[in-house]
């Protein structure tokens, strides 16, 4: 499955290649939970993100909200602790994560979650990643991001207005971690504008999800 995307002006790397991480900045969000963010860390990004529309085994779900049983608006795919990942510069992605965050998280990312945004109609509502040990443990959750830039919006999980937003595509990384599953919520909104593809690679720890 494949989708047009509008190449990056930014990004016209020949190879996929991952930058050094020591350009990382953290904004501590309060609560106990922060996250880091590194624009542009994947060269090559829009290379990948064609490879995966392509190649990956996405599926439509299907869930239950009250009566009714709606469409999952966006595509997705799992892999879990050593399947195969779909391109090798996500393992490598995943083990140079691991490294770096491996003191302070305790373990390392051990899954891949992929969501596939075909266009502004796709979202993810509210939420944080509490299935597993997330409901009750600080941890960290890494994304990276291919394709068009999609905004990412975090709020309290209290309630209040959105705190943070932050436009991510084109081989961006956001790590949330801390007690941000916990304490703050995040979501994709649904775009009026025209928004091209974008797919989201989230890496985290056994039990997480």
């Amino acid at each position: 499955m494949s989708t047009h995307l509008q190449s990056s002006l930014f990004d016209q790397a020949d190879e996929l290649s991952l930058g050094p991480l020591d350009g990382l900045e953290r904004t501590v969000l309060g609560s106990g939970a922060w996250i880091d963010v590194l624009p542009g860390w994947l060269s090559g990004a829009d290379a990948l993100f064609e490879q995966l529309a392509a190649e990956v085994p996405w599926r439509a779900e299907q869930r239950r909200m009250y009566d009714n049983v709606v469409s999952v608006p966006r595509l997705l795919s799992f892999y879990r602790d050593r399947d195969p990942l779909p391109h090798p510069v996500l393992d490598e992605a995943r083990q140079v994560l691991s490294a770096h965050y491996g003191p302070e998280l305790g373990e390392p990312f051990v899954t891949a979650g992929l969501c596939y945004y075909r266009d502004g109609r796709d979202s993810v509502a509210w939420h944080g990643d509490r299935i597993g040990r997330g409901s009750r443990q600080d941890t960290m959750v890494a994304i990276l991001s291919v394709g068009a830039p999609r905004d990412l919006l975090l709020r309290p999980a209290s309630g209040g207005p959105v705190a943070v937003r932050r436009p991510l595509g084109h081989g961006d990384l956001i790590v949330m971690g801390g007690s941000c599953q916990r304490t703050w919520e995040h979501c994709v909104p649904k775009s009026a504008r025209a928004a091209g593809p974008r797919i989201s690679i989230q890496f985290r720890p056994r039990g997480v999800r």
